[in-house]
């Protein structure tokens, strides 16, 4: 018993040494892996010709897994029915559906999607290829897809080609499914692999949004290019940098390869602007109105018949385009006392083939606001203006002098812009609730306010135009100048019968050395430019048509950092129009300076800007590009990481 009793002590003894040798620290164990893997070989093997299987299998030596496969793999020629692309151990299995077609090349382009199980290095950018015939086929065609309207770069986007021989028609992009794809990365780059030589290609964009690699919805956009590739090859030489370390290089190394053309094939997708036209909703938030919403721009309005209420009683209020239609009833009696309107709706539809026809159906809106519960609302807010006079009274122990309730009477709501400080080549807006039906200029006053006294001045008044909520006034401003209008009640009225109240309001003119100005000169041989002015967020903030000499002159700049923007307006009518394709049609061209301009207050900028002078891709300038370019992917410095955090425990001990 003594003799089990001294084992057991001695057992645990070695185990409390053991748990206190573990606290003090334990082994790192065994070096990451950072190699990433490779194959060892394929079935049919890469390259392999005279194939007839449709299932792959690739080898590698390590565990492999697969990242965003649908993003990243792209099979040529393109699959109708999806091919299944499964990571299954230390192989990627690809098993194709659609019948293989003869003597073609099959490449299936994994990007970056194959990466080790363990630490996920990325292997690189890898194609695997095989034919069906005797040949197989090499060259690339490879360039950018940039979107028509504004330069950006588009990701995810497909690139097709259609071989151009005695059978070939413009007819094919809408028709048949393109013979060679590849999709854009972040940057917009494209290469379509797998490409035979000898022959001549045209080369299409589309995003695809049925997935049948064609163009058969007016809803994808589309891009196209008339040229005809042949595609070639040359050997060239390139120089590759040898780093030392994330700073230093060691060496520059002359690498020989082969170059395939063409590389720099440009892009221009776009919306086509003949949309289907279809009523997408209705809604009725409020009882006095209610509101139409259409998928495209349209010519003719609606016809509305009105069930249960008089539609004469209609007042139309429409967007530039009448894509979004809104109707007033103006009608009180009936809005104040149903809460569902009524109506028989004809509209102009897309039909299957395409033609514009006129549609009927009845539609039953109901308002979301109830007028019951809007005079509950106000009734309420009647009552606490009465409550907090009566406590105003009680504190001050005197009679208040008469005060109307601001809500036991609706006014039309009237707004001023700007307010407070306004620049010389602005107009004065007044902004309503409801419609403007009526405007008494008799009784809208402009004063120039000096030495606190008022001097009328000339205006003039007119609709603001799309937007029936608006009146602006049109005057002489002088800079540095204090200005005060005054709106008498009852100048305004709005559709639901309702008049302002009186309105004054003062605001000051800058002086001009509050402002820089911009002088540009265009380079172009066509004159019909168009030159916009853009903020940080790529939004316009003023635009203007250039002389035929190519000049245009930005006055009254607030201080702030520009970029500019230019089209070339082909038909004259001042906006951007996108392309069509039945009439092999392009988009109108944009272009962008490629710096940001920095207008200071006091001083005049003439920048001279050929618009051809550097490639498109190249154009937009960082600062403006949404779509980022993809993140070099690499494998792991786990280990360098390691004898960092080593080094770093060694020197504070």
């Amino acid at each position: 018993m003594r003799s089990i009793a001294i084992l057991i002590l001695s057992l645990f003894a070695t185990a409390v040494l053991v748990a206190s040798c573990a606290n003090i620290g334990s082994p790192d164990g065994g070096r990451f892996d950072e190699e990433p893997p490779e194959v060892v070989r394929a079935q049919p093997a890469d390259r392999a010709v005279d194939v007839k299987t449709k299932r792959i299998s690739i080898l590698f030596n390590e565990f492999i897994k697969l990242s965003n496969v649908n993003e990243k793999v792209i099979i040529s020629p393109p699959q109708l029915e999806a091919a299944n692309v499964r990571a299954d151990g230390k192989r990627v299995r690809v098993t194709l559906y659609d019948s293989l077609q003869s003597n073609t090349t099959y490449t299936i382009d994994f990007g970056d999607a194959i990466e080790d199980n363990n630490e996920g290095n990325p292997m690189g950018f890898y194609t695997y290829s095989f034919s069906t015939g005797t040949e197989i086929d090499t060259m690339e065609i490879s360039g950018y897809v940039i979107a028509a309207e504004d330069l950006e770069p588009v990701k995810g986007i497909l690139v097709g080609l259609h071989r151009v021989d005695s059978l070939y028609d413009d007819s094919l992009f809408k028709t048949k499914p393109f013979i060679r794809v590849a999709r854009t990365n972040g940057s917009g780059q494209f290469c379509i692999k797998g490409v035979a030589g000898g022959c001549s290609y045209r080369i299409f964009a589309l995003q695809d949004g049925d997935g049948d690699f064609k163009f058969s919805q007016k809803s994808e956009a589309i891009a196209f290019d008339t040229t005809i590739y042949v595609p070639s090859s040359m050997p060239d030489l390139r120089m590759d940098t040898c780093w030392r370390d994330s700073i230093y290089y060691d060496s520059i190394r002359v690498v020989p390869y082969i170059h395939y053309l063409p590389d720099d094939i440009i892009l221009r997708p776009f919306l086509e602007g003949k949309q289907d036209l279809h009523l997408l909703k209705t809604e009725r938030t409020h009882p006095d109105w209610f509101r139409l919403y259409f998928t495209a721009p349209m010519d003719t309005l609606p016809i509305i018949e009105g069930l249960n209420f008089n539609d004469s009683c209609l007042r139309v209020e429409a967007t530039q385009f009448q894509d979004t239609i809104t109707y007033w009833i103006t009608d009180t009696a009936f809005t104040h006392s149903t809460d569902t309107a009524e109506f028989v709706l004809k509209h102009l539809d897309t039909d299957s083939l395409g033609n514009l026809v006129w549609v009927t159906d009845t539609q039953t809106l109901v308002s979301r606001n109830t007028w019951t519960k809007i005079k509950d609302e106000r009734q309420k807010k009647i009552d606490d203006w009465y409550k907090q006079r009566e406590k105003r009274a009680k504190k001050s122990k005197k009679p208040l002098p008469h005060e109307d309730n601001p809500h036991e009477k609706e006014f039309l709501d009237v707004k001023l812009s700007p307010t407070g400080a306004m620049a010389p080549n602005q107009n004065l807006s007044f902004i309503t609730n409801e419609p403007i039906i009526s405007v008494d200029s008799t009784a809208i006053h402009l004063y120039l306010v000096k030495d606190s006294n008022l001097y009328e001045e000339p205006f003039i008044i007119e609709p603001t135009p799309f937007n029936a909520k608006s009146y602006t006034l049109y005057a002489e401003w002088q800079p540095g100048l204090k200005y005060a209008v005054l709106l008498d009640s009852m100048a305004l009225q709005g559709a639901m019968g309702h008049f302002n109240k009186k309105v004054r309001s003062e605001f000051v003119i800058r002086t001009l050395d509050e402002f820089g100005a911009l002088f540009v000169n265009i380079i172009a041989p066509d004159t019909s430019v168009v030159i916009q002015l853009l903020n940080s967020s790529d939004k316009v903030v003023k635009e203007m048509k250039a002389s035929p000499e190519g000049k245009a002159e930005f006055y009254f700049l607030k201080p702030e950092i520009y970029y500019m923007r230019c089209f070339v307006d082909k038909n004259f009518n001042d906006k951007w129009d996108p392309g069509e394709y039945d009439s092999q049609k392009q988009a109108e061209p944009v272009f962008y300076f490629p710096k940001p301009m920095n207008v200071r207050a006091g001083w005049d900028v003439e920048q001279e800007w050929d618009i051809y002078g550097i490639p498109s891709q190249d154009q937009k300038p960082k600062n403006l590009i949404k779509q980022k370019a993809d993140r070099k992917r690499t494998p792991s410095d786990r280990n360098k990481e390691r004898e960092q955090e080593k080094a770093k425990r060694k020197q504070k001990k």
